[in-house]
This record gives structure tokens, C-alpha cells and sequence, in this order.
């Protein structure tokens, strides 16, 4: 018992941490993990020592009270035994598990007492029952009993909680002269096969600028952005970001760097709350290991990334929303919690991907109004946006992308006019 519960507290420790976010969001992919500065490969080792190490503690465990080991024990049944533990109790659910645990033992205990009397044969019978609950669970309640049980206690401490965790604030970067060119791509191509997605294209953005890539589906905006952010690398071009080339550089590296982006379709955490998925964008910002976690010793740490999270929380219109599930919010709430996590990792230049999808008119103009604050304090934002109203309104600069090459560039009122670009786009929108 001893060594359950201290398995359970160093396995809730460290979810509940830095590391912890990063190994969750493994689950939202790989490329947006690295885009937020997480080390992909470091993660995945730890999750295969840790789980290594917990598997070799209870195999001990089991030979020490066994006094023997036989393969007989850990057959097909006791496979679908371990996953319907996992299934019922929740998975992601630390305590669900132990949960999960406690009540397939006692319902196998039971239904091997009782189903043999049923049928008049021997058998083992539970396991066709233990399908049936399977399913039905995986239909009923796919996140498990845990978050269920949970639900009314985790409301009534979230308030306290989040007045108890007000920390230090973190050490922000010095803002770039406005004015000054912090991103140059030259010459950038990227094909896919035989598709050409980006052709030659030159760009370049200044700090404090506020700058749109628009362009039909296709025309290779969101093929940009991964490629200034390292998620794609270009067949011909280089990119540069104040003094140093980034061309090759990987998504990680690039976001040391101070880029930060969001993504065409949002990708948030699943099984997290609004102000830990918020709070991944500073892992950056972080140093606290998971040993430390695993002991609870990054505390202070972890209260001053909660509180960067809850301040671009309040910067977007989300702070009441902070202990919501993520993927309980609406799509247009979902973008802007992108942005929450992109400004939580304190970025000098910002690459927003169609962020005032689904957002209402005020929405909209709130959006607006942060971007154009963030241009006065010096950030420089790229945005890719279909709402022309949107943009026009708002960028001094528009770039038009079409078929991979570059159409236009220009401010909003002479694109507007580009009689190329309205046969292109614009239509009877100019």
C-alpha cells in the first residue's frame, strides 16, 4: 500500500507540473508540442523510463509475494482486464485508476461466484461481461468514472485554488526598436511531390508591424508559416530572424528564438484545462525538471507560469473560463485561448493562422484592439485571416498569396484596387 500511494502522489506531482503539460501534450501531436519549445525526443524517454521503472517495482513486487513467476497470469484475459481497469476508472486519471482497479476486481470476484451457478458450468465467464461494460462505457463515458465523481469537488476548490497560486511574475524580453527587421525569407520553395505549395516567395516583417498573408485555399499560407516556424523545411531559400538563419532549424529551436505561433485548425490539449493548456505556451519560460516535479519542489515555479497564464488569459476576455476543459469552449474560444498560449511564451514576433474564425462581431473587434496594443509594445504579427473586413481594418501591410507564388503586396487600400487581386480573391468584396 505504501508503495501505491507514493507511486500516486509522484505520478500526480508531476502531471500537475512543467513536464507534466509537455507529456500531455504529446496527445495534441508532435508538431504543435515542438511549437510550443517542448523536446519531443527527452519526453518520450522519460515517459518510457518512468513507466519502465513502475513496471519493474511491481513485478518485484508480485515475485516477492508470489514466491514464484509463471507466464500463466499475464495472458489475454488479464489484458483486457488491465484496459477495462483503465477504461472504467478514466484514463489520464491517476486516482481513477486505483478507482478503476477496486471496482473490476469486485465485480470479477463476484461474477465468478455467480455465473458458473448461472450456466450450470464452469467457466470463465466475466470475460464476455467484461466486454459487454467495455463498450458501454467507451460509448457512455469515454473519460471513465473519475472525472464524474470528481466534477463537484474539483468547482468548489477551483476558485481557492486559483487565489492560492498567485506567484512571482516572470522575466519578460526586451522589446526590438519598432521599426527594426526581425524577419527576412528569400527565395522560399517547398514542394510536396509533383505540388509546388510555395513558390519563390520573398517576405519580411518589422517589429511593431502588423502584416496579413491572404490568398484562396491552397495558395500556400499555412505552408509560410511552417516553414518561418521550422515545421517544414524549404527545398530552395533561407529565412532569417534578426541577425541569425533559421533556415533548418527545428520548430523547438525556432521558438527559443521568440516566435510563437497558433494553428489553422486550434490544437488544444485534451483531458487539460483552459489555463494549463494556456500554460504550456511558457514552457520555454521554465526550468524545473521532472525530478523536481516527481517531489513537488518546482512550486514556485509552477505558480509563476499559472500566473503568466492567467494574465494572457485576462488579456483575451478568458479569465472565467480558466478552469473550464479546453475542448468544452466553443471554437471561437477556442482560437483565442491559440492566442493566450502563443503570448504566454512573451513572443517578439507572433504568427496568428485564421484567428478570428468563429469569433462573433465584439469578439472580433476585442481581438483587434489586443493586436494593435501588441504592435505598440513592438511585437510583429503575421496573420493569415479570410475575414477581409477583419484585415483591411486592421494591417498596414497585406501580402497576396496565389498558387504558391506572390501576387501582390501593398497597404489594404492599394490591394484592394490590385485589379489582379480582386479577380483572384477580392471579388465583390473590394
Amino acid at each position: 500500500l505504501l508503495v501505491v500511494a507514493l507511486a500516486m502522489v509522484a505520478t500526480m506531482n508531476l502531471l500537475d507540473s512543467r513536464t507534466g503539460r509537455a507529456i500531455r501534450a504529446l496527445e495534441s501531436g508532435a508538431v504543435a508540442a515542438e511549437a510550443f519549445g517542448v523536446d519531443i525526443f527527452r519526453v518520450r524517454v522519460f515517459v518510457f523510463v518512468y513507466a519502465a521503472v513502475l513496471a519493474a517495482i511491481s513485478g518485484f513486487l508480485y515475485a516477492h509475494m508470489q514466491r514464484a513467476v509463471n507466464p500463466s497470469p499475464f495472458n489475454i484475459e488479464a489484458s483486457i482486464e488491465y484496459l477495462l481497469m483503465v477504461v472504467v476508472g478514466g484514463a489520464s486519471h491517476v486516482p481513477g485508476a486505483l478507482l478503476g482497479a477496486g471496482i473490476v476486481t469486485l465485480i470479477k470476484d463476484q461474477l465468478q461466484n455467480v455465473l458458473p451457478k448461472l450456466f450450470g458450468l464452469e467457466g470463465n465467464y466475466e470475460i464476455i461481461v467484461f466486454g459487454v461494460i467495455l463498450v458501454f462505457m467507451l460509448q457512455l463515458a469515454p473519460e471513465g468514472l473519475w472525472p464524474l465523481i470528481n466534477a463537484p469537488f474539483k468547482r468548489r476548490v477551483s476558485t481557492e485554488s486559483l487565489a492560492a497560486q498567485e506567484g512571482a511574475p516572470l522575466l519578460h524580453r526586451e522589446p526590438p526598436p519598432r521599426g527594426r527587421k526581425l524577419l527576412e525569407a528569400v527565395g522560399l520553395r517547398k514542394s510536396f511531390g509533383g505540388l509546388v505549395a510555395v513558390n519563390d516567395v520573398d517576405l519580411d516583417i518589422h517589429a511593431g508591424e502588423l502584416v496579413s498573408l491572404i490568398g484562396p485555399n491552397g495558395a500556400g499560407k499555412s505552408t509560410i508559416f511552417n516553414l518561418i516556424t521550422g515545421v517544414d523545411q524549404p527545398n530552395a531559400g533561407n529565412v532569417r530572424f534578426g541577425q541569425r538563419d533559421i533556415t533548418g532549424m527545428s520548430a523547438r529551436l525556432v521558438a527559443r528564438l521568440g516566435l510563437a505561433r497558433s494553428f489553422q485548425h486550434a490544437r488544444l490539449i485534451p483531458g487539460m484545462s483552459v489555463i494549463d493548456n494556456v500554460a504550456i505556451g511558457a514552457h520555454l519560460r521554465g526550468h524545473a525538471g521532472p525530478f523536481r516535479a516527481l517531489a513537488r519542489l518546482d512550486r514556485e515555479e509552477e505558480a509563476r507560469l499559472k500566473r503568466e497564464a492567467r494574465i494572457q488569459l485576462q488579456r483575451v476576455g478568458l479569465a472565467g473560463e480558466a478552469q473550464r476543459p479546453a475542448l468544452s469552449l466553443a471554437l471561437g474560444r477556442r482560437r483565442m485561448v491559440e492566442v493566450a498560449r502563443a503570448l504566454c511564451s512573451d513572443p517578439v514576433l507572433l504568427l496568428l493562422d485564421e484567428p478570428a474564425a468563429g469569433l462573433r462581431h465584439q469578439e472580433k473587434a476585442a481581438l483587434a484592439a489586443l493586436l494593435r496594443k501588441l504592435a505598440e509594445e513592438g511585437v510583429a504579427i503575421l496573420l493569415v485571416e479570410h475575414d477581409m473586413d477583419f484585415v483591411m481594418g486592421l494591417c498596414e501591410r497585406v501580402i497576396v498569396m496565389n498558387f504558391g507564388s506572390k501576387l501582390a503586396e501593398g497597404a489594404p487600400a492599394v490591394i484592394a484596387r490590385n485589379p489582379a487581386v480582386i479577380e483572384a480573391y477580392l471579388g465583390a468584396i473590394a
